[in-house]
Order: structure tokens, then C-alpha cells, then sequence
């Protein structure tokens, strides 16, 4: 392979990773549109009790998480194969969730996103995904009510673009 088609292939495995990653942030912020940036418009995505085109998914999963009171995606080992504008990716996922204000119980969720990527017009996104549960368990939640007022005492913790998250430019200043 030469040095340019391996920085091509960095870039292209960036790409994707981002992909996946905006997925998550877009999801967990519930910001519709940066959840959708992660798909094609003609994406179907199986996803545990839905299996269908992409916005009819996006109804779903959002109605889905409006029953909790937070939650939160983290991918981690990911692995993708890339052959011209097509990559199959395995990206292994946590899925932490909880239903009341007072985070009891946490529910976690482990599997992985199965993906087939295509790069149309310069642009990775999801063409097909199959979301895979292998485990999924509840435990107490650490977070009691006085630690949850103490943190969102310094900072915005919102599922929507009030979050400190979307802050532009983040300035932060010291407290006494």
C-alpha cells in the first residue's frame, strides 16, 4: 500500500469513527438532526424492536428515551474493514439509562453495532445497521440527589442544546 493510499485509509477510518460518534452525541443530547447526520437518507437500521427506514427509527429511539431520565452511549472497541466506498464496522457498545430522578435502578446494556458505511459524494454514513443486545443488568446507582444538585450546580447537564456541551466558546471562569 502506499503512504497515500495509508493516509486515506486513516482518514477514511476517522471519518466512520465520527460517524459512530455523532450518532452517540446526537442521541444522548437529543439533538434529532446530529443523530440523523450519522445515516444516509435511504438507511434502514434493526434496532431491537424496530426495524425500518431511518426516520421512522429516529421516532422510535427518541419516543424510547423519552422515558428515561438520562442515559448515555459509549462505543468502544471498534473495528471496521474498508473496501473502496464500502466499510463493514463492529463497534462495541454500553448503554446506561435510568427512568427516575432519583437514578434508581441504572440499567446497562451491552452489545454491538453491526454497520455496512458507504462514502457517497465524499461523505461516510451509516447505509445499514443491526444493533446487537448481548447483556443487560440493573444496579444501584451511585448518584444520589445531593451529588446530582452539587454537579449541575457549576454547570448545565441538559439533553438538548442548553447543555454545556454545545457551549461556543467554552470560557470557563474560576470560582472563589
Amino acid at each position: 500500500m502506499t503512504e497515500p493510499d495509508r493516509v486515506q485509509e486513516l482518514v477514511d477510518r476517522a471519518d466512520i469513527l465520527d460517524c459512530v460518534h455523532r450518532y452517540c452525541r446526537g442521541m444522548d443530547r437529543w439533538d434529532r438532526e446530529l443523530a440523523r447526520s450519522a445515516y444516509h437518507d435511504d438507511a434502514v437500521d434493526d434496532h431491537l424492536a424496530y426495524c425500518g427506514p431511518v426516520d421512522g427509527f429516529l421516532d422510535w429511539a427518541f419516543d424510547h428515551h423519552a422515558g428515561q431520565v438520562r442515559h448515555q452511549h459509549y462505543v468502544t472497541n471498534h473495528h471496521v474493514e474498508i473496501e473502496g466506498d464500502v466499510a463493514h464496522a463492529e463497534t462495541y457498545y454500553l448503554f446506561l439509562a435510568t427512568v427516575t430522578d432519583e437514578a434508581e435502578p441504572l440499567t446497562v446494556t451491552g452489545g454491538r453495532y453491526v454497520d455496512r458505511f458507504e462514502r457517497r459524494d465524499g461523505r461516510w454514513a451509516i447505509a445499514d445497521r443491526v444493533c446487537l443486545v448481548e447483556w443487560m443488568t440493573e444496579v444501584p446507582s451511585l448518584l444520589t440527589g445531593a451529588a446530582r444538585d452539587f454537579t449541575v450546580a457549576f454547570a448545565t447537564i441538559a439533553r438538548d442544546r442548553t447543555d454545556t456541551s454545545y457551549d461556543r466558546p467554552l470560557k470557563v471562569s474560576p470560582r472563589p
